[in-house]
């Protein structure tokens, strides 16, 4: 215990991943992550916020993937991301595979919104041939 016990972090013990070159979980340091506000489709916009919440200490920005227009501007994000891309999926399975197809380091998905066990899988296989990681989100809604 040290002088200032509310330092002290007691952190259970998980495996470690890599998000993009980022180590998470485990013995890693605790990283900074953050999502963008600004509409993923408008990559000139999400590309600058990313680049101020760098800037400010984020080691992972998060971006929603809601619709084909922003998965479509996810390789030019990703491309010109100076931290890991992290991306969000609402709904629709498509958007997470294409998400990973275009880049992205991580998923983040809820099963209970995507639907049906046959899209659940077929988002993990598309992250597990590419070899990234996924965030599981669930809430009592799903």
């Amino acid at each position: 215990m040290s002088v200032r016990p509310y330092r002290d972090i007691h952190r259970r013990k998980s495996r470690q991943i890599a998000v993009g070159n980022v180590p998470v979980g485990g013995e890693a340091p605790i990283t900074v992550q953050t999502m963008t506000n600004t509409l993923t489709a408008d990559a000139k916009a999400t590309i600058a916020q990313i680049r101020a919440c760098a800037d400010a200490g984020a080691d992972i920005v998060r971006v929603s993937c809601p619709d084909e227009a922003s998965t479509a501007a996810m390789p030019e994000i990703v491309k010109a991301s100076p931290v890991p891309i992290v991306a969000d999926i609402h709904f629709h399975y498509k958007r997470a595979i294409e998400a990973a197809e275009a880049g992205a380091a991580c998923l983040r998905i809820n099963p209970g919104n995507i639907g049906r066990e046959d899209r659940v899988s077929a988002v993990i296989e598309a992250a597990r041939d590419r070899g990234i990681p996924m965030r599981i989100g669930v809430n009592a809604g799903s």
